[in-house]
């Protein structure tokens, strides 16, 4: 029996995350703004960055989904004689990270996180910080991570789990009834799951983040600066008229005190890898 298969797990955003292409071409268009928005990015990476053993001295590693290079270069810092290699699914956002890395002591690579271009046990390290819930397969994900680290390797990763923007998720059903408009994460129990039987051994933590907004248009502002707008099959192929966002707006929780909040349900990995015997 596949165990991936009897795992049934649900695919990471409705119905589907959508073409790998049209995911890096997305991702590619915020890479100018990404970093100007990614305030729970920063908070995720610096949380794992804290967790990494000081103990390990890798001597390769690997940012896995690095986006605009910004924890390549912290890693490149944390770990200035061991080689790292910044990869993404985005020619665009590969591109803005070389541009604000005044470094040659880096590797950049555009490559899919279900097939690395990477030998076995070739890798001590491997930080990957909310890339994997975009993937229509983590399995193959956390299984390349396995491939590719070195026995006695970390793997640290983080995701986000169902739950995720559900403020966001109840004023939009309100203003929109049946037409999706956030994206849908993995339950945790899923997770657990999926981790538990392709990393026996590691542990999953899970805790809430919530951030202010001055408004729902300001937390929408955000998700489009990052290039994480809904990426499902179901979403409209037209611009959303002004009259629903609108309509989201009054029906957002807590819009009434001048400041909103928006729920992010984060999950860290972490796991190293048995050394041999």
């Amino acid at each position: 029996m596949n165990i991936f298969n009897d795992l049934n797990l649900v695919a990471s955003v409705d119905g589907g995350t959508g073409s790998k292409a049209s995911i890096a071409s997305g991702f590619g268009g915020a890479s100018k703004t990404y970093d100007s928005a990614s305030r729970l990015q920063k908070i995720m990476g610096d949380a794992m960055l804290s967790r990494i053993p000081e103990a390990l001295l890798p001597e390769a590693v690997l940012d896995l989904g690095c986006g605009t290079g910004w924890f390549t270069r912290k890693l490149m810092t944390r770990y200035p004689e061991a080689p790292v290699t910044g990869a993404d699914l985005s020619p665009g956002m590969l591109k803005q990270a070389e541009a604000a890395t005044a470094s040659e002591h880096v590797n950049w690579l555009n490559a899919d996180a279900e097939q690395l271009p990477l030998a076995d046990g070739s890798v001590d390290l491997v930080f990957s910080n909310l890339m994997v819930q975009w993937s229509r397969r983590p399995e193959a994900v956390l299984a390349e991570c396995q491939r590719v680290l070195r026995p006695g390797g970390f793997l640290a990763m983080s995701t986000l789990v169902d739950g995720t923007l559900r403020e966001l998720k109840q004023a939009w059903a309100k203003a929109d009834p049946g037409q999706p408009h956030v994206n849908r994460f993995v339950p945790a129990t899923e997770w657990c799951r999926l981790t538990g039987a392709i990393l026996p051994g590691s542990t999953l933590e899970l805790a809430p983040i919530r951030l202010s907004y001055e408004s729902p248009m300001a937390l929408n502002r955000e998700l489009k600066h990052l290039g994480a707008v809904f990426k499902g099959k179901e979403r409209r192929r037209t611009v959303t008229a002004p009259g629903r966002f609108r309509g989201m707006c009054r029906a957002y929780p807590g819009e009434g005190s001048g400041v909103v909040l928006a729920t992010y349900e984060a999950g860290w990995l972490y796991w190293q890898k048995p050394t041999a015997g």
